[in-house]
């Protein structure tokens, strides 16, 4: 058994510009027992697209606000997780219980128990150091990649500054300011917003994932994820998906246009990304904009 905290229901009343209603698988499985994983599953369960949409650190699925009623407005399903340690899901006390291929499975195991088909993956931060691993594994199940600041996590290159500078910061904060962070990189949101990324974090307590999740990106060609990752690199290199759009929020100091464009060359056929200026890390607080033009390309294709 898993020791673990569990965010309670009022932490999460009256969100901002949040409707939709919490689905939770409770039995991934026994590396994960007693453990409850959230996710939103809104809109046709017989729709052409499934938009599966994964967060980074120190977020959840409620950045995908803006999007996620573009999706469902043009008829697709959308699936949006929290991993654990994040939103509404269970919050493992331990940190040494993250792991890279911890999460992952936990994705693969959703996604399966879902029966999850036609996807479109929608993916930034950490959503992309791991999904961006699962269409090679998954084939017949995804279709499309719509990817937003991140990288492949391979281990056979050093970690550019912008990153090491985010880690540093990350290991001298145990009890990260989420809100604050996010007015900072975002200073459009609004208080309310803003107080909606602390929700999941009653207290310090909480913060096991954010803590982690920095110290998990590979750094050496032997930690856990770099294999998988260099495999996904050829995948994608040499396979890739039928289409893959791009959006780079370009004020991004750690995962940005840099990072960005060495993705790009790893992708076959990515097109030109679209660039969003006014944007920082978290391009899906601009997401409306890349919603509709990622919907507009993969329509074209």
């Amino acid at each position: 058994m898993i020791d673990y905290l569990r965010t309670p229901d009022s932490c999460f009343s009256d969100l901002p510009g949040f409707p939709w209603q919490p689905s939770y698988a409770a039995d991934l499985g026994a590396d994960y027992r007693g453990l409850r994983l959230h996710y939103l599953d809104e809109g046709p369960r017989d729709a052409s697209l499934t938009f599966l949409c994964l967060h980074g650190q120190p977020t959840w699925s409620y950045l995908y606000r803006h999007m996620l009623p573009v999706f469902l407005s043009a008829g697709h399903r959308v699936v949006a997780p929290d991993f654990f340690g994040f939103g509404r899901s269970d919050k493992p006390t331990d940190e040494s219980v993250f792991t890279f291929g911890w999460h992952r499975q936990s994705l693969v195991l959703l996604i399966e128990r879902l029966a999850l088909g036609n996807i479109v993956l929608v993916c930034q931060d950490w959503g992309g150091l791991i999904g961006l691993t699962l269409p090679m594994d998954m084939r017949e199940q995804f279709k499309a990649l719509l990817v937003m600041n991140t990288m492949l996590g391979t281990g056979d290159r050093p970690l550019n500054q912008g990153f090491l500078d985010w880690r540093s910061f990350s290991n001298r904060n145990p009890d990260m300011a989420v809100g604050k962070l996010m007015q900072r990189a975002c200073p459009h949101l609004s208080a309310a917003e803003a107080a909606a990324y602390d929700a999941p974090f009653p207290d310090a307590s909480y913060k096991a994932g954010v803590r982690r999740f920095p110290n998990l990106v590979p750094d050496r060609p032997e930690a856990d994820g770099a294999a998988i990752s260099r495999r996904a690199a050829q995948f994608w290199r040499e396979t890739g998906l039928a289409a893959t759009f791009m959006a780079i929020g370009m004020k991004d100091p750690v995962l940005g246009p840099p990072v960005m464009a060495e993705l790009r060359s790893q992708i076959r056929n990515c097109p030109p990304p679209l660039e969003v200026a006014a944007a920082g890390h978290f391009v899906q607080e601009w997401g409306d904009s890349v919603a509709r033009a990622a919907l507009k390309a993969f329509a074209a294709d």
